[in-house]
This record gives C-alpha cells, sequence and structure tokens, in this order.
C-alpha cells in the first residue's frame, strides 16, 4: 500500500484553540483522523507528524523520499514564510511535495504573501481550513 506522509510545522500542534477565526475549530487529531478514513477509502495509508523544529520537517521530507512515500502533504506553518533550508530540501527530494495551508495567505498579512515552499512544490492547496488537507490528499493520489 503506498504511504503520504502528512507533515505539519510550527504551531499546528494548536489547532482547535489558536485563532480558530484564522484556522477553524478542528484540532490537529481531528484532521488527521478525516485523513485516515480518507485515505483508507482511497487505498492509501497517511504517515502523520508535527514539529515545531524544522530540523524534524527537513529530516521527514529525506525519509519519505528514502522509503519510497507516493507524496508528502507539507504544511510548513510560519516556516512558509522564513525557511530557506526547507525550500532546499523539497527541491532536493524527488518525492512530489504539496504544500497545504488551512488559510489563505496571499488574504493575510503581507509578509505571508512569500512562500519559500511553494515555488519547489509540485502544488499548493490553501483558504479551505482543514478541507485543504483533503483535497492535497486527493491530488496526491491522483499523481
Amino acid at each position: 500500500m503506498s504511504v503520504i506522509y502528512v507533515l505539519n510545522g510550527a504551531n499546528l500542534n494548536l489547532l482547535g484553540t489558536r485563532e480558530p477565526q484564522i484556522y477553524g475549530g478542528a484540532t490537529l487529531d481531528e484532521i488527521a483522523t478525516q485523513l485516515e478514513d480518507r485515505a483508507r477509502e482511497l487505498g492509501v495509508s497517511v504517515d502523520l507528524r508535527q514539529s515545531n523544529h524544522e530540523g524534524h520537517l527537513i529530516d521527514w521530507l529525506h525519509e519519505a523520499q528514502a522509503v519510497g512515500a507516493k507524496a508528502v502533504l507539507l504544511n510548513p506553518g510560519g516556516f512558509t514564510h522564513t525557511s530557506v533550508a526547507l525550500h532546499d530540501a523539497v527541491k532536493a527530494v524527488v518525492t512530489p511535495v504539496i504544500e497545504v495551508h488551512l488559510s489563505n495567505p496571499q488574504a493575510r498579512e503581507a509578509f505571508r504573501h512569500t512562500s519559500y515552499v511553494g515555488p519547489v512544490a509540485r502544488g499548493t492547496i490553501a483558504g479551505f481550513g482543514a478541507h485543504s488537507y483533503l483535497l492535497a490528499l486527493e491530488a496526491a493520489v491522483r499523481l
């Protein structure tokens, strides 16, 4: 069975309580359950992880390639707008990476308009709340 990594970056462990008017009320565990259920229906499995440490995300991107993951869904959180190292890691792996965001960064503060991940990702899905992850999963399965 193909595996799709779902990697979540900085502060996403606070979903459900952190600015729900922007990020929605779903917790990361609730999103994980939705993804696991849909993945089963699609005939794939998901490996869900979260870290507030940039290096963990980079290591997991490398791991995804090493194990032959079908794709990576990556919500870098605040690292989206700051991490050249994450940009380089996404660019370095052959595993397709889909950038995911709950909110629409383009509709927010100007500093959020620049993504270091987007230009090297296979695609970006943003602005649909927790449903962004399900849309990204559907796209990953179709790659």
